[in-house]
């Protein structure tokens, strides 16, 4: 799917003011983040969180964006930092395009019809190894996601970034034959050694049996039958 439209962002100019300051502007509802390239100053900006959530979901990779109500400038998404528990956008690195010069960029590879595969369902593990693939495109050319089929990998498959059709006017920039995509491969069954389950027998016939030759064997200080007393003692004297 390629992003051929564009969708429109306003930002407000931000001043640099260390972590606290920021952290205070997060907890507002707002998102740091920088813009810069295009031969201009790098300038940073903070913009409504909910507002840039609608941008980013729209589906184009280029954005027109306006600072302070500014002339709108094509930008694309450089880099997002998220939080590693929540997910929440925490910081924006934009990047200024012109749209008849190509740029690189990364973009998502899915794999469809895995459930297919013959491979599969003979209960191969079918894992994709490589998931962003490194592109060169216009930025109007940059694909969402580039889809590849793999249902018809087999067992003990390999599939390498050379069998991957990139759309027109995109280029991969990995190397072809080298990047492996994605294995098919027979299951993994996990056997306990042998060694370990006799000497687990072993250590269960130790505490539960008694050791050979001291069956029935008497105490060695065991009383005097009758209780009689000791000899060269009588009775009466």
């Amino acid at each position: 799917m390629a992003a051929t439209d564009t969708t429109n962002l306003q930002v407000d100019r931000r001043e640099l003011r260390g972590s606290r300051a920021t952290r205070r502007l997060r907890r507002s509802g707002q998102v740091p983040g920088v813009v810069y390239g295009g031969g201009d100053e790098p300038v940073a900006f903070q913009v409504d969180a909910r507002r840039l959530r609608a941008a980013l979901a729209h589906g184009g990779a280029v954005i027109d964006l306006s600072v302070d109500g500014g002339a709108a400038q094509p930008v694309v998404v450089k880099e997002e930092q998220h939080h590693p528990v929540t997910g929440g956008l925490l910081h924006l690195d934009l990047l200024r395009v012109r749209l008849d010069r190509p740029i690189q960029a990364t973009t998502i590879l899915d794999l469809m019809g895995g459930e297919e595969a013959p491979g599969v369902k003979e209960g191969g593990v079918l894992e994709q190894i490589t998931r962003e693939l490194n592109i060169e495109a216009l930025p109007t050319n940059i694909p969402d996601t580039i889809e590849h089929d793999v249902s018809t990998m087999e067992m003990n498959d390999t599939l390498t970034l050379a069998a991957i059709t990139a759309p027109d006017g995109v280029t991969l920039l990995d190397d072809l034959e080298e990047t492996v995509v994605a294995t098919l491969s027979p299951p993994r069954v996990e056997e306990e050694p042998e060694e370990e389950i006799e000497e687990e027998t072993e250590l269960v016939g130790e505490e539960g049996e008694v050791p050979e030759g001291e069956e029935g064997e008497a105490p060695t200080e065991a009383p005097a039958e009758g209780g009689g007393e000791p000899e060269g003692q009588t009775g009466a004297e």
